[in-house]
């Protein structure tokens, strides 16, 4: 079994139930995934560094807040708003992605942990009219292209240490896209949190409302 330590190299301060959930993901993830393919067959076994901790860089940038509410766009099989509902447990996740099949393994994975904070929905970014404090996403498409799915979602009060915006995992040179989207972002290594040669070019793109 592929087991979580690389998590709780990083992530210290968890809860036995916390240790638990994180410790249940690779047979719930292998489970699903051997039905409905929602990670490359051969990353299942790099499940933990390149999907949950990468996931969880999110977090290493913002502490999401008690009554935060966060919206997962395009979100897959959970990536990366699922680990990071564990880790914020206190903070409600809306997990949304356009392909039913990959809901349906974020809906069975959640109630599986018994995540009461997240709630997984089938639709396009542009249908949803909840207000959010953030919005975060994992290289869903090009940050030019993602901004108007999200425009008008955000909350107006800010009561994080840092605005209300959105925090997208991307990895690679940034620098044209980030032009080409004329958005106005701040740009935080992954590398300077994790040691692992996999964050070398990753980079959580934060976008302030």
């Amino acid at each position: 079994m592929v087991k979580p330590d690389i998590v709780f190299k990083y992530f210290k301060d968890l809860s036995a139930t916390q240790i638990e959930q994180f410790e249940k993901l690779f047979d719930l993830y292998s489970f699903w995934n051997s039905q409905i393919n929602v990670i490359s067959r051969k990353d299942i076994e790099e499940l933990y560094e390149r999907h949950i901790l990468h996931s969880l860089g999110v977090a290493k940038f913002c502490t999401f807040k008690a009554g935060e509410k966060v919206l997962d766009v395009g979100c897959g099989g959970g990536f990366p708003g699922i680990p990071l509902a564990i880790l914020f447990p206190e903070t409600q996740f809306h997990l949304v992605d356009s392909i039913g099949k990959k809901i349906k393994v974020v809906t069975e994975v959640a109630t599986a942990l018994g995540l009461s904070n997240v709630k997984a929905t089938h639709s396009r970014a542009e249908q949803i009219t909840d207000k959010y404090n953030f919005v975060v996403s994992r290289a869903v498409t090009r940050l030019g292209e993602f901004y108007p799915w999200v425009r008008g979602k955000f909350a107006k009060e800010n009561i994080n240490a840092i605005r209300n915006g959105i925090l997208y995992l991307k990895g690679g040179d940034l620098a044209e896209e980030i032009k080409e989207s004329k958005l106005k972002t701040e740009l935080y290594p992954l590398s300077a949190y994790f040691e692992e040669e996999f964050f070398e070019t990753k980079y959580v793109v934060y976008v302030p409302q």
